[in-house]
């Protein structure tokens, strides 16, 4: 058994002592956390020099009303005293996830006293132009990269401990030293676990939909750490949501399925002691969950996932060593399954974070019960390759009951649509999920979808995560040039207003929307947002063509 699993839960006692009685054994838990130690990849480091000095200028006309302009060269910077202009902003020229390293060299006298230099790290331009204080979200206001360092000896280099997700650095004089100096030699330290390139698109394909690949290309990449983190600058950590579409996508590009297998083994291994995973989990200072922290979808999606898993590498034994963790998290839905085959939503709603998408007002019913449909069809499925259907030989009935009670409760026939019994929302979200969960056929499915462009009052997706999501549901009922459309609008609209890597909450018509009342606190490099290259690549004669 590995060392250091075993010394990691003696020193801390939290891993195995918190599961006295324990759906899972010790032994079990052991066993899955010693696969994912094994399975850690290594990552790739590269250095990576700031491209220009730039400035923020104002412009109603810019993503968040910000946009970078070109100052003058870097090298012109490095001469430059910080006591005479105070602040410089570096522009890296793309997105990096990794360390930061400077020097600082006196210019005129010897140095006496320490310097003192603040640091403030962007993924976006207006990062660097709004100001962080007071800070008006619900998360902690160290999410927000801005570091105050204290150079004591003078010259000397000095690497920012912290590791940080950005394309520009804005560097200010926080105390001024009686002698002048420069800053110098900046540089980041990149690291990805993502390696090789993947193959090129054909140079026929669109050039927006080549600009749309390569941009989630580096989302993904920059996601790609020791697990699937959500977002390298916020919260770097990994949850079921994100390792799933990560998943999808790294299939059809960089193939990294010591990954997959990792965070699929670290899941398994720090479930809650029911036998119900967490929805997140961490990996430092030692492998931990978020406890309690359980999301009703994001279980049942973890299915899914091992599903996906086995047919992309045909590892077969992953799979059977987490068939007993898949198969106890069919035994969420009977819990609220009630005799008219609807999901008791308000007591499920009660018990657990029910996630769906980041957007006010989504009531997630509908979409609850397409999605639970959904993951019991693909856990079947995930039976029949193991040769253990006879396990889960009652899914089959429970699904056509669960398919019945949608269409009769929740359907409306005059105009195609899916509402709740108690809220007569129109969603993208419960449209999505009916049509994904084969609740329809693609005939309805292609009603419902269409006539969600001309209905009133319709509740649209808050992020790409949802969006991901429309999209597949499109492609499945036939919608084809609806999808591509769809894909070019969305995550096309991201790169023409300059995104290097896509969103964590993206809204086209409300570029400040944010799930934390303040729009810096977004990550501007998500995991959930990478799926274009899982589309563009899967289906080349959708997507990829003129």
């Amino acid at each position: 058994m590995n060392k250091l699993i075993l010394w990691i839960s003696a020193i801390f006692g939290f891993v195995f002592q918190a599961y006295a009685q324990d759906f899972y054994s010790q032994k079990d838990r052991n066993y899955w956390l010693g696969k994912a130690e094994e399975n850690i990849p290594k990552l790739t480091e590269s250095i990576e020099q700031p491209k220009e000095v730039v400035r923020m200028v104002e412009d109603k006309g810019a993503y968040q009303g910000w946009k970078a302009e070109r100052a003058f060269p870097v090298q012109q910077f490095y001469q430059t005293s910080l006591k005479k202009q105070e602040s410089f902003i570096l522009d890296f020229g793309e997105h990096l996830t990794g360390y930061f390293t400077f020097a600082v060299t006196p210019l005129n006298r010897t140095p006496d006293a320490p310097a003192r230099i603040k640091f403030t790290f962007g993924e976006v331009p207006s990062e660097l132009a709004t100001p962080f204080d007071p800070s008006r979200d619900g998360l902690s206001r160290a999410w927000l990269q801005d570091e105050i360092v204290t150079v004591t000896t003078v010259p000397d280099t000095i690497i920012i401990p912290r590791r940080l997700a950005f394309r520009y650095v804005k560097i200010e004089l926080y105390h001024a030293p009686n002698y002048d100096f420069a800053v110098s030699d900046a540089c980041c330290k990149a690291v990805t676990s993502a390696s090789g390139k993947p193959e090129p698109l054909p140079e026929t394909t669109p050039a927006i939909v080549r600009d749309i690949d390569r941009v989630g290309l580096n989302t993904l990449k920059e996601c790609m750490q020791t697990v699937y983190e959500d977002g390298p600058k916020r919260d770097q950590r990994l949850w079921i949501g994100d390792l799933y579409l990560e998943a999808l996508a790294n299939t059809y590009s960089y193939r990294r399925h010591d990954l997959t297998k990792r965070c699929l083994y670290l899941l398994a291994g720090l479930a809650d002691d029911s036998g119900y995973l967490n929805g997140t989990v961490f990996e430092r200072p030692y492998p931990h969950p978020q406890a309690k922290q359980l999301l009703l979808d994001y279980a049942l999606l973890y299915n899914v996932s091992v599903k996906d898993y086995l047919q992309a590498t045909g590892d077969k034994q992953t799979a059977e060593d987490l068939w007993k963790v898949v198969k106890k998290q069919t035994e969420i839905i009977p819990l609220y399954l009630q005799e008219n085959g609807l999901m008791n939503f308000e007591k499920a709603n009660q018990e657990w974070w029910i996630f769906i998408d980041w957007r006010d007002g989504l009531y997630k019913e509908v979409s609850l019960q397409g999605l639970s449909i959904f993951a019991l069809k693909q856990t079947y499925e995930l039976a029949k390759l193991l040769g253990r259907e006879k396990e889960l030989d009652h899914l089959p009935k429970m699904i056509k009951k669960m398919t019945d009670a949608a269409r009769k409760y929740f359907y409306d026939k005059k105009t195609g649509l899916f509402a709740g019994m108690n809220n007569k929302q129109i969603s993208y979200s419960s449209q999505l999920w009916m049509a994904l969960g084969g609740v329809t056929t693609k005939a309805e499915s292609q009603r419902a979808l269409k006539a969600l462009q001309t209905s009133e009052n319709v509740v649209h997706t808050g992020t790409p995560y949802a969006y991901h999501y429309y999209i597949q549901a499109l492609l499945n009922c036939g919608l084809n040039n609806e999808a591509k459309e769809a894909l070019i609008a969305y995550w096309g609209g991201m790169v023409r207003k300059g995104a290097d890597t896509f969103w964590e909450a993206y809204d086209p018509v409300n570029d400040f929307i944010s799930p934390y009342n303040f729009y810096p606190m977004n990550s501007y490099c998500h995991a959930w947002s990478c799926t274009p290259v899982y589309f563009i690549r899967k289906y080349p004669e959708i997507f990829q063509a003129k």
